[in-house]
């Protein structure tokens, strides 16, 4: 198989993944206390360029059904692109969670803030803050350990 078309299926799978790993558990999906399962994806630009456009297309469609609507839609989609360029430049795999930990903690509470949210910043950025951190190093990581191992 051509790499591109290697490429382009593998993004277009990892982006099949998110939407599913996320609508089988939407109620745990969003909001200011969540473990989006499918956020261990984003680890996968640290190895896996194609990963970026896959983790964001996943995360777009995932939004589309957010009850922050079109909002969610653009800063939750930007902010998981921006994360995944950022892992993709990582070299550090430990280090490679830190992206989408902490730019979701710091954008995610500032747009429920601005839409009129009733807690406090803070309240919302330590509670995605561990969330996105138990999502990234307890799923995220083995992950990546794994599939570093198999694609060696």
């Amino acid at each position: 198989m051509k790499k591109s078309t290697l490429r382009l299926t593998r993004g277009a799978v990892i982006a099949a993944l998110y939407f599913a790993l996320s609508a089988a558990v939407p109620v745990i999906t969003y909001g200011p206390v969540q473990f989006r399962v499918a956020e261990a994806l984003t680890l996968l630009p640290f190895f896996m360029p194609e990963a970026i456009w896959g983790v964001t297309l996943g995360c777009l469609l995932t939004n589309a059904f957010s009850a922050f609507g079109i909002y969610d839609v653009v800063f939750g989609t930007l902010t998981t692109l921006v994360a995944a360029l950022i892992t993709s430049k990582i070299k550090n795999r430990w280090l490679a969670p830190l992206p989408p930990v902490l730019l979701n903690a710091v954008v995610l509470p500032t747009m429920w803030h601005f839409m009129g949210s009733d807690e406090m910043w803070i309240i919302n950025f330590l509670s995605i803050l561990a969330s996105e951190s138990v999502i990234l190093y307890a799923l995220g990581e083995p992950l990546v350990i794994a599939l570093e191992k198999r694609l060696k």
